[in-house]
Order: C-alpha cells, then structure tokens, then sequence
C-alpha cells in the first residue's frame, strides 16, 4: 500500500509539471498577440496589422456597397424601425428564385450526392471545364449543335464568369456597358483597375463608355454614335429593363463590333423567358457571332439553381486577340489557375435539367414566373404607370409617375413604407437608371397577388 502511494503521488506530480508547462507556454502564446502599450500608456493601434500593405486603391473607386446588400440593409433599418412590419415584408426586388426545384431535376442532384457515398461511384476533382457528358449536353441541347463541346466551359455561375473574363481582359482594356446595367459589369471594371475615378455629378466612372438604354432606342443601345471599347457588355433578355434584343439589332452590333475589333460578351441569363420567336435565345443564332462573341448562361432561373450555382460560358475556337492567341485558350488558364470545377452534384443535376423530363420542368416554372410579370404589368398599367419588359423577361421596369417624384430611392423607400414591398431602384443600376423602379416576378403567386392589391390601395 505503502508503495502505491508512492506511485500515485509521483504521477500526481508529473501531472502538474505538465499542466505547469502548458500554462506557461500559454502565457508566452498569449503574450505575443497581447498589443503591448505604448510610452505614453495608449494602446498601438497598428501593433497587429500587417505593416505596410497598402488598400489596392480600386477598390477605394468603389461607390458604396454593392446594389443588392444595400437593399437589403435599407429593408433592415426598416425593420428594426417597424418590428409590427416583419410579417407584413414582401419582396420584389432581388431576382430570387422561389419555387422548389422540380422532381426530376432535383433527382439528379441527389443521385449525384448518392453516388458519392459509394465505392464505384466515388468522384473527386474532375476536370476545371466541367464534366464532359454535360459539356455535350448543354452544346446540343440549347445550342442544338451550332457551338462545339469544347468551347463550354462549365462554372459555378454567370456573376462568378464576369469577374474571370475581367481577369483574362485585365486592367488594360476599355470596356462599354449599358447604362442601366446589372452592376457587376461596372462594378469589376473598377475592381480590375480599367477605370479613373467616379464624376460626382454624372455618376459615371472615367474610362467606361457607357451605352444609354432608354425608351426613346428601346432600350438597345446605338454602339455606332459612341467612342470604341476593346469589351462591349450586352444582357438580353436584359436586367434590369426586360428589354430583349432582336436578331436585326444584334446583326448590326456584330457587325460594328467586328469593324471595330471589339468583343461582344452577352449576358444570357435570361435565355429561357424568351417567348417572342424574333429574338435569340442565344447570340450564336446571329450570323457573324463567332468572330467576336462570347456568351455567358447559368441554370440560376432556368432551374432554380440560384443557390445550387451552376453555370456555364462559351467561348468559340473562331475568337482570338490582336495577336492571334485564340480567347479560349487563355480562358482555360485562368479556369484551370483558380478554379477546381463546378460541384459533381450539382454537374451531375445539370445533367438532369437538360433530359427531357428536365425541359418540360423548366418550362413551366418559366411559364409560371411570366405569369408573375404579366400580372405585376397589368397591375402597374391599371394604376397609370408606363411600364417596360414583363413579357420576355422576368422583370418589368416602370417609368415613376409624377406624384412619386424624381428620385428612385425615394421611391423605394415610400413604396416600402406605404405597402411594405420591397423593389429595386432604377439608379442602382447606373445613372440612366434614375426614373425608373425595377418589379421583380420571382415572388411567390400569393405574394404577387397580395402586392399588387396594396398597390391598387396605396398608389
């Protein structure tokens, strides 16, 4: 007994040494992040930045906070104003998708995720163009044929493309975008270092040629009566104007832009709402494309992937820079430098969207999201508005009425504080869009409805 106690005592002992040896190499650790005080007592406020690394003053251009966290932290403020409200918040603004995703699409998510969880079906890393079953199948199913395979590049959405074309491009380069826009083209012009800096007075970046959509040009811009840019931007079916190109206006910008060795990117994002059969679903269908175009396209609101994220860009083997290095093969190197490839579950989805059963899904929910615009259009219509888009599109952009004023964001904050309905601001999508108030009809039905009957009360 004697002899255990011995024993029990010195490993009592050891365990303290330790527990002391950890305590002080604790206390040293601590101290060398502790910010130790200055002579005069005040704490160092640079003792833990990293010294000497300077803002990318790009970034410093940049005004204000991106478009949509803005609205969503003027809805906040709102809010915590009117906590009674909370119940009563409907949601027009974001281009949010909203209904569930369809059975069978939604099976191949799954059968993607299940796959994973067997030994056969195990998949790591695939390749950074995407998986290329689905390459094929985006290239004969929405393209029927008329691009190649090898010139999709599969993603992880259109907004992600955007920032990767910049970084191909490179600060170098004059872009032109519409003005409205969706922001993320002016917004990672800045970011890239393409721009000056923002007049105060016009709101518009140095550097940018920005292109005026109005209804006066129907909202397609004249590329002809304006300086040459090295990267023009079009959306079509746009955001935020729901304006949609015709063949004959996008023959006339390849060809300008061919004359004018610029490239064209097109944004086609909305591809799918297009029910007018005298506008391309894509720019490939317009003779003269694949000299000078590159289209972007996500799964986003064809399927509901808004979160899934899934999407894909085309770049034809015809395209290439001044110095005759083909646009594609540098695009592969920005893909295969920073990115490892979309999800194999979502890919493995993808797949899913484009089987039959897949396109007859995505087809009504399309069906039921125009059904959402026409009646948001005939609502503001009854009401006296002049309203714009909704027919091809998911959105309809309204011109403000006198007694709503000038100011967009004004009008954002009396609509949402008379009927608590959340819309987009014209101005958010550049200067030109100063005016007008983007509805979006990626709500629910019962939403839609309830929304416009405020409206038809309180405007």
């Amino acid at each position: 007994h004697i002899s255990q106690n011995k024993r029990d005592r010195k490993k009592l002992t050891m365990k303290l040494s330790i527990a002391a040896s950890f305590l002080a190499l604790a206390a040293s650790t601590a101290s060398a992040f502790t910010v130790a005080p200055t002579n005069n007592g005040a704490t160092s406020n640079t003792a833990l930045n990293m010294a000497g690394v300077a803002r990318n003053p790009n970034f410093a251009k940049l005004a204000g906070g991106y478009l949509f966290p803005e609205i969503g932290r003027r809805r906040n403020a709102y809010l915590a104003e009117n906590p009674d409200m909370a119940d009563r918040i409907i949601s027009l603004g974001i281009g949010d998708t909203t209904q569930p995703i369809p059975e069978h699409i939604l099976s191949g998510l799954v059968e993607g995720a299940s796959k994973l969880g067997t030994k056969e079906g195990y998949s790591g890393y695939g390749a950074e163009q995407g998986m290329g079953p689905l390459r094929e199948k985006i290239a004969s199913t929405l393209y029927n044929g008329i691009i190649e395979p090898d010139e999709v590049f599969v993603s992880d959405g259109a907004k992600c493309d955007i920032m990767r074309l910049q970084q191909m491009f490179g600060s170098g380069v004059v872009s032109a975008v519409q003005d409205p826009s969706y922001p993320v083209y002016v917004d990672t012009s800045v970011m890239l270092g393409q721009t000056g800096e923002q007049d105060a007075e016009t709101m518009q970046y140095d550097n940018i040629v920005y292109m005026p959509c109005t209804p006066e040009n129907g909202f397609f811009p004249d590329y002809a009566s304006l300086p040459r840019a090295d990267v023009v931007y079009l959306c079509s079916p746009n955001n935020p104007t729901g304006a949609a190109a015709t063949t004959e206006q996008l023959e006339g910008l390849i060809k300008l832009c061919k004359e004018r060795g610029s490239i064209l990117v097109f944004d086609a994002a909305y591809a799918p709402f297009i029910r007018n059969p005298d506008v391309p679903k894509s720019i490939f269908e317009v003779e003269g494309a694949r000299d000078v175009a590159i289209e972007v396209n996500s799964f986003s609101k064809y399927a509901g992937f808004t979160g899934v994220r899934l999407g894909w860009v085309v770049i034809p083997s015809d395209l290439t820079f001044a110095d005759g290095t083909p646009v594609k093969q540098d695009f592969n190197r920005v893909m295969t430098t920073a990115f490892n490839g979309a999800s194999n579950i979502v890919q493995n989805g993808g797949m899913a969207c484009l089987d039959d059963e897949g396109m007859s899904e995505i087809n009504k929910l399309i069906d039921y999201y125009l059904e959402n615009a026409q009646i948001l259009r005939e609502t503001m219509e009854g009401l006296g508005w002049v309203v714009h888009g909704g027919t091809d599109a998911p959105y309809i952009f309204c011109e403000l009425p006198e007694s709503m004023g000038k100011s967009s964001w004004d009008a954002f904050s009396t609509i949402l504080e008379k009927t608590q309905v959340v819309t987009i601001p014209g101005a958010g999508f550049g200067p030109g869009g100063e005016g007008f108030l983007r509805f979006s009809a990626f709500a629910p039905r019962e939403n839609i409805l309830d929304a416009c009957e405020r409206f038809k009360k309180a405007l």
